[in-house]
């Protein structure tokens, strides 16, 4: 059955809509034509109707956030000159670190505390800039961390040889890091041979105490435990990553 001008703008000013809303929104007669079709007219309003609702709705869910829990947790990378890590590849074709080179690298990654080996870095570094009044270069690195049965995670983002610490985007995950994302801040101790990562990771369940001791602090003298090192029982996480 048709519907009056009338009848229609009175269904949608009985919406329960805020005032403000009403008010932005634009009526059909403000667009300077008025439809002769009931039906048609019945149409627009409902239109209108319907995103004034979605306005309230979207307005509803950014007042109801949450903080997000972070979780952090440290690790060191340390190249023990045993797996032919990192391999350059002077692209460049250039005497000096130029803009192209590449940096394939794998190192041993251990807790915080030193006391169990956790598994191995893998990725690579493409040489950004090299910056000789610092006596080091920039790079964009892409690499995984690898622990084990718990599973991975993938992070990219500035590398520095220098001594200035970056953080890098936390990318992913496999295991339990499924879901994650955050950030890692990455400390150059001595390059390419001994790094502190300290991980602030969002979206994941709370970590296992294993991986959240308490980190040794950074030092050029920092080296794993015997028992890491050798890989003896109790020294590693389960299945760890060689």
């Amino acid at each position: 059955m048709a519907v009056s001008n009338s009848q229609a703008l009175k269904i949608v000013s009985s919406s329960p809509i805020s005032q403000k809303h009403q008010t932005s929104l634009t009526t059909p007669n403000s667009l300077g034509f008025k439809p002769t079709n009931p039906l048609v007219n019945q149409g627009l309003n409902w239109a209108l109707s319907s995103t004034s609702r979605s306005l309230v709705c979207r307005s509803q869910q950014s007042d109801s956030s949450t903080p997000v829990k972070v979780q952090e947790f440290s690790v060191y990378e340390l190249n023990e000159r045993d797996r032919g890590s990192p391999a350059y590849l002077r692209l460049s074709f250039k005497p000096v670190n130029s803009l192209g080179d590449l940096v394939p690298f794998s190192n041993k990654v251990y807790t915080g505390d030193l006391q169990k080996r956790l598994g191995v870095t893998a990725g690579i570094c493409i040489l950004i800039k090299h910056e000789p009044e610092k006596k080091g270069d920039r790079y964009e690195a892409i690499y995984s961390f690898y622990f084990g049965d718990y599973g991975h995670i993938a992070v990219q983002g500035p590398y520095l040889t220098y001594n200035e610490d970056t953080f890098l985007a936390v990318t992913g995950g496999s295991g339990i890091f499924e879901g994650v994302y955050g950030t890692v801040k990455l400390h150059q101790i001595m390059f390419p041979f001994k790094i502190f990562y300290t991980f602030y990771l969002k979206g994941i369940k709370d970590l296992p105490a294993e991986l959240t001791v308490k980190p040794v602090e950074p030092h050029p003298g920092v080296e794993a435990s015997p028992a890491a090192k050798a890989c003896e029982p109790g020294a590693t996480v389960s299945n760890f990553t060689n």
